[in-house]
């Protein structure tokens, strides 16, 4: 699996972003969709990454600059096909490493708190974000789950 820097420009990424987008839409209120389509994902603050194995898009995810000490992960997702293979791990820790690198202090995220985001929580857990208030320009929802993890 390689994962590097994405343009958004090719056929297989706006496909997964268009199925991100989907799902969102799927399982949560228009009001409490946060999720970025193409544009907001091109905007200078967000870096975009894609997992790739040969030709094959295997998942993407996105980490948006909030200030010098703090970032937020955005458009984690992994291709349907390639659901339960270790994709959406090894991007998390790739993007918790580049958090590292440029020196954040803090990765927060927004996800959802309905029962189809629970394996979403559990890998975000299992990397060591805890539960928090919300934070940049969140408002408490019920449909929102807010997590942050400090980075030493």
């Amino acid at each position: 699996m390689e994962i590097r820097v994405d343009d958004l420009s090719g056929d297989q990424v706006k496909a997964l972003i268009a199925e991100h987008l989907m799902g969102m839409a799927a399982d949560s209120p228009p009001e409490s969709i946060h999720a970025l389509n193409l544009d907001g994902l091109k905007k200078p603050e967000i870096t975009f990454w894609c997992a790739w194995e040969g030709d094959e898009l295997l998942g993407c995810g996105a980490m948006k600059e909030l200030n010098a000490e703090h970032g937020e992960l955005k458009s984690m997702r992994t291709a349907s096909a390639h659901l339960r293979k270790g994709v959406a791990r090894h991007m998390l820790a790739h993007i918790i490493e580049e958090a590292t690198s440029r020196g954040y202090q803090r990765v927060s995220l927004e996800t959802g708190s309905m029962d189809s985001f629970i394996p979403a929580r559990k890998l975000y857990e299992d990397f060591g974000f805890e539960y928090c208030d919300p934070f940049a320009d969140y408002v408490p929802d019920p449909n929102s789950s807010f997590m942050t993890k400090v980075i030493k």
